[in-house]
Order: C-alpha cells, then sequence, then structure tokens
C-alpha cells in the first residue's frame, strides 16, 4: 500500500518509494533479528563484531563509522560487548591516546558462528529477487545512500 498523501507527483512518488524501502528493510530485519536473538546479539554489536572479524582490529570511531552509529552509541556496544567478553580495547604503544578494539577469542569464535547463519538467512530472504535484480538495487541503494554524503 502507498501513501495517501494528495501530493505533487513527485511527492507521491517519493513517498510511496520510501514506504515501500522502509518495509522491505523491516522485513529483513524480523528475519535478521532471529538469528540475532538467539545469539544473544543486538543488530549493533553484531555489526560490531562482524567489522572486526572481517577488517581486523579498529579504533572506535573506525567502527562506529563502519556500522552506522554514533561514537557515543559505539561506545554503550564496545562497553556490553566488553563485558561479555566478546571483545577487548587496547591502548596503542605509540600513542596512548588511541584505543583499538579488538575480538578476543570467545567474540571471534561467536561470531564465525552466527555469521553464516546471518549469510543463509539473508540469501533465503532476497532469493525472491534474481541475481542481477538484486545487484541492480544494491546499485540503487549504494546511490542512494552517498546522494546525502
Amino acid at each position: 500500500m502507498g501513501t495517501k498523501h494528495l501530493g505533487t507527483p513527485a511527492e507521491t512518488r517519493a513517498l510511496d518509494t520510501y514506504i515501500k524501502l522502509r518495509r522491505a528493510v523491516n522485513a529483513l530485519g524480523l528475519v535478521e533479528g532471529k538469528v540475532m536473538r538467539e545469539a544473544g546479539l543486538t543488530e549493533s554489536q553484531f555489526g560490531a563484531l562482524e567489522a572486526l572479524l572481517h577488517l581486523g582490529p579498529l579504533c572506535q570511531r573506525q567502527l562506529a563509522g563502519k556500522v552506522l552509529k554514533s561514537a557515543g552509541n559505539m561506545t554503550t556496544v564496545i562497553d556490553n560487548l566488553e563485558k561479555r567478553g566478546l571483545v577487548e580495547r587496547r591502548r596503542d604503544g605509540g600513542d596512548r591516546r588511541i584505543v583499538t578494539v579488538h575480538l578476543t577469542d570467545g567474540g571471534d569464535t561467536l561470531v564465525r558462528e552466527v555469521f553464516p547463519r546471518f549469510a543463509d538467512v539473508l540469501v533465503g530472504a532476497l532469493s525472491v529477487l534474481k541475481a542481477k535484480e538484486q545487484e541492480q538495487l544494491a546499485a540503487l541503494c549504494r546511490r542512494l545512500g552517498t546522494a546525502g554524503a
């Protein structure tokens, strides 16, 4: 169902697109959320663990940028992961102002266990689109996401 707003054609089109995009994101979030709940992780916590797994240790600001969260929110995410023994903060030997976040062995094990399930769920959810359609959607989302940057 699209918008009931009776505006200009550009407004109606933009609102309809936005509604459909939000519904698609919400639907994927429900599927993804099940995997996260089973692992006892929030979306932000999983995003941080996944970034550290694939990119290696990062400073908190870099990590926040990768998972699209504010630095303040990332502090809370890292605090909670640290309490669970999944990450640790380490001060840089050369510049003690720099603190990098590292996966612990437990964090590495958990994210390596959860990530394949996460990927499988996304493959299944997105399988309603053909490969070419997925590529087109990815390109459109990238364009939309970088338009305001």
